[in-house]
């Protein structure tokens, strides 16, 4: 029987890539995951961008032309999550309403991000790792805010085209872009306290992402004192 060919590679806004565009993303893959394995084993601040691209075997120059820094290269691991994110959240079907959209999205891209890739830039292995090299990094931390702001931005404007709203003079989309932000850094922050969720690694921290759904409402809305 005839081997079936291999599925094309995709970037994280799953288009199909061209050769020349498949050796570049292997190339930044590269970079990303040897920068992920010298930041965790040596620090943020100890790790060079020199060191970086020796470990890849290419140029600093080569580095320069897929990152604009080092905070960008550590980051790119959250930013590719967050381009799935994305693009699970164009796709979902219309009669879901925002919260519910957004819901299915962040599960899903963590889900599909976690199924039969347990480890390199583009997994949620990393990712967990990510989120504690930042949390205990200001430097990171404060750049991972800007993006996180950023990224609330683009966010609402995918919910806004959605709703057929104006997010400049509508504060929903915007209100909602920030809550899934933050539903999503105290879900990590609950995961690293966890011990059980911990153990369980992305499956936990799904689980957690489900459970301060499921509470929004309450809190939002409902009495505290019940």
């Amino acid at each position: 029987m005839a081997s079936q060919p291999a599925a094309p590679e995709t970037d994280p806004g799953c288009r199909v890539l061209g050769l020349r565009e498949r050796k570049k993303q292997r190339t930044r893959d590269s970079l990303v995951a040897a920068a992920h394995a010298l930041f965790l084993d040596r620090g943020y601040g100890d790790t060079t961008i020199d060191e970086i691209a020796a470990a890849v075997d290419v140029s600093q120059r080569t580095f320069f032309r897929y990152f604009a820094n080092k905070e960008e290269v550590a980051l790119a691991v959250m930013a590719d999550a967050e381009d799935f994110f994305i693009a699970c959240l164009r796709e979902r079907p219309a009669e879901e309403n925002p919260l519910q959209a957004m819901r299915a999205s962040i599960t899903e891209a963590w889900r599909t991000l976690g199924s039969g890739r347990s480890s390199g830039p583009g997994s949620v292995t990393a990712a967990l790792e990510l989120f504690e090299l930042i949390e205990n990094t200001p430097t990171l931390l404060a750049a991972h805010l800007r993006r996180a702001t950023e990224q609330e931005g683009v966010v609402a404007r995918v919910l806004a085209d959605r709703e057929g709203l104006d997010p400049a003079t509508d504060l929903r989309p915007r209100l909602l872009a920030a809550v899934l932000g933050s539903v999503v850094r105290i879900s990590h922050l609950s995961w690293g306290a966890d011990g059980a969720a911990n153990d369980a690694g992305p499956d936990g921290m799904i689980e957690l992402i489900e459970r301060h759904f499921d509470q929004l409402g309450p809190a939002l809305a409902g009495s505290w004192r019940e």
